[in-house]
């Protein structure tokens, strides 16, 4: 995750995002945002286009974190703006509107027509919209809206202006790259992974917002004080994580060393630390850490918040488990929710097993890395599907009975 710095709509924001995302989900997603629309997500229909330091741009196709520093214009952020009032007083005169869905990236690249044509020539309007694609109007309505504001602001005596405000050449947004604009925003995004990225164990681990968090469950037939107990051997603990080996003596609140995991062809070895966090009064903790693989260049945080329930009278405990993690670098790319809860599901129910083992004195299993292989996740799909499919049929069959 980095942090991003930048102006939308002319408010100073900085928010978490991971490298990947794109412009269109930062401004929709992060900031709600929603009059930037998203349909082919190619660059190619226009429906996503904001305004990039004045100037018209794809935001489907343009990385978040790529705009550090710069002055981003949503649909929202010109409902004050006199040329695209304009504009949005002829869409409605001239019927330039249907659905609606086009019509955000519509107004911006058209507002960019206003401010740049001498005149409303009908062919020089078409080829500057012809990035905006419309399924429902043919266009005709548009262009005569278009071509509407651009001769009454040129009545008014309102000249052009050279090149829309563009003040270089080169893709938009390229003329924020004044000396030290965005130098401190740019520092600030490489720095909150550099500890992990050096793959030193870091002296602080520090705390974060996991981009994704899973939620587990299972219950060990142990009372409540005795489990934890076990949590508090961290050696033990250790030996019964799959994939887990400690490369230091740990101390009561921190722990230094790495995990295998290998998604089908894909293995890692994250080599980090930990900070260990206990609770006795509520029987809780959390356990943060940061750590890297060196040979696909990946980055993680992650935090295990756990919590004992007393369950049967007090023999047996429910540990509730909320496990939050966030992945940068390549292995991002693979490291999808679904897949990785699958993988924590087997994970937990392993960890669940040699903590049982354990604590009632028998060998534990073998420690392997955590894997999860491509025919797995097949037969899980199509049981979880097969199971969905005979839900619906008697839940049918009963609705009729």
């Amino acid at each position: 995750m980095n942090i991003i710095a930048l102006n939308v709509n002319r408010r100073a924001v900085e928010v978490l995002a991971e490298p990947r995302t794109s412009l269109a989900d930062f401004v929709r997603d992060k900031l709600d945002l929603t009059g930037t629309h998203l349909g082919c997500e190619h660059g190619v229909c226009g429906a996503c286009t904001v305004l990039l330091d004045g100037v018209p741009a794809r935001s489907c196709i343009t990385y978040a974190v790529a705009c550090q520093g710069a002055d981003i214009t949503t649909i929202e952020g010109l409902d004050e703006d006199e040329v695209t009032a304009e504009l949005r007083a002829a869409f409605t005169r001239e019927h330039a509107l249907q659905c609606g869905y086009c019509t955000p990236g519509m107004l911006v690249s058209a507002r960019d027509l206003v401010l740049r044509l001498p005149d409303g020539d009908e062919r020089r309007i078409r080829v500057g919209l012809s990035g905006n694609l419309c399924r429902c109007t043919g266009y005709v309505g548009i262009v005569r809206a278009v071509q509407s504001v651009i001769e009454a602001r040129r009545a008014r005596n309102i000249a052009p202006q050279a090149g829309g405000g563009r003040s270089c050449l080169g893709p938009a947004g390229s003329g924020r790259a004044a000396p030290g604009r965005n130098e401190q925003p740019l520092r600030l995004a490489r720095q909150e992974f550099a500890p992990a990225l050096d793959g030193v164990a870091p002296g602080v681990i520090p705390d974060f917002t996991p981009a994704t968090v899973l939620e587990q469950r299972f219950t060990l037939p142990h009372a409540p004080a005795k489990v934890f107990a076990m949590f508090d051997d961290i050696v033990g603990v250790a030996a019964c994580l799959p994939g887990v080996s400690l490369t230091a003596p740990p101390s009561p609140e921190r722990v230094v060393g790495a995990i295998r995991v290998r998604l089908g062809p894909i293995a890692a070895a994250f080599e980090g630390a930990a900070r260990v966090e206990r609770d006795p009064a509520t029987l809780s903790g959390r356990i943060i850490g940061i750590g890297t693989d060196r040979r696909s260049h990946s980055a993680t945080q992650g935090e295990i918040r756990y919590r004992l329930v007393p369950v049967d009278d007090g023999t047996a405990t429910a540990v509730e488990l909320s496990i939050g993690y966030t992945l940068t670098g390549m292995l991002a790319q693979v490291g999808r929710p679904d897949l990785v809860r699958d993988l924590a599901r087997r994970l937990i129910a392993d960890f669940a097993g040699n903590l049982d083992r354990h604590m009632s004195g028998a060998p534990l299993r073998e420690v392997a890395p955590a894997e999860l292989s491509g025919l797995s996740i097949i037969f899980d799909v199509l049981r979880a599907r097969v199971a969905r499919v005979f839900g619906r049929f008697f839940a049918s069959r009963g609705g009729a009975g």
